[in-house]
């Protein structure tokens, strides 16, 4: 039917019969992500995720926009960091009582009233 092309496709990081191969597979070590912030070691990279972690507690505004979407364009989400993930934000408002679960895909910038934490001196990570 298809001359073979899809008989036994190989993907990376795995075997012929598909079975995970686990050295290919990365791994996560929390002694992987460090900075230095002045003399204290915090531990993150220069990632929108981690700068949003590293600052959790601090009330911001989350600037959105959910392409084509009228209701949705152009949002401003205010709240405290409670959380950041790699793909997320959550905020609470302690003004409303709402949580704000937001996709980081959708966000545009991120507005802080006080100085927020970051570092541009980042460790080179552990090889």
């Amino acid at each position: 039917m298809n001359n073979g092309f899809y008989q036994n496709p190989v993907f990376p990081g795995t075997s012929l019969n598909n079975t995970p191969n686990q050295q290919t597979v990365p791994s996560y070590d929390e002694s992987q992500k460090n900075i230095f912030n002045g003399n204290n070691v915090i531990e993150e990279q220069s990632y929108i995720e981690n700068i949003l972690r590293i600052n959790k507690g601090k009330m911001a505004k989350l600037h959105v926009t959910v392409p084509g979407s009228v209701e949705w364009q152009d949002r401003v989400f205010t709240g405290i960091i409670e959380q950041a993930g790699r793909d997320h934000v959550i905020l609470s408002n302690p003004n409303t009582g709402e949580w704000y679960l937001i996709l980081i895909i959708y966000l545009d910038f991120v507005t802080f009233d006080e100085p927020i934490n970051y570092s541009p001196q980042f460790a080179t990570p552990p090889k």
